[in-house]
């Protein structure tokens, strides 16, 4: 299997993951009163696992020694 071929799938997997973080079951245990630093929790989970899909897309893309 040739490197991109690999990256296509990786990303793909991750977009799947990202789908299932951000839908409703996974937002719903954010919703609680409090704050975390000083931010919401619901806030600081989008943040948070929007933060980790970007930096697994990197990885993913930018990854040598396939």
């Amino acid at each position: 299997m040739n490197r991109l071929q690999l990256a296509g799938q990786r990303l793909a997997a991750l977009f799947l993951l990202g789908v299932a973080l951000f839908n409703y079951p996974l937002l719903s245990l954010a919703e609680r009163r409090g704050e975390i630093l000083g931010v919401p929790p619901l806030y600081a989970y989008l943040f948070f696992v929007w933060l980790l899909l970007i930096a697994a897309m990197a990885w993913a893309v930018e990854r040598h020694g396939d």
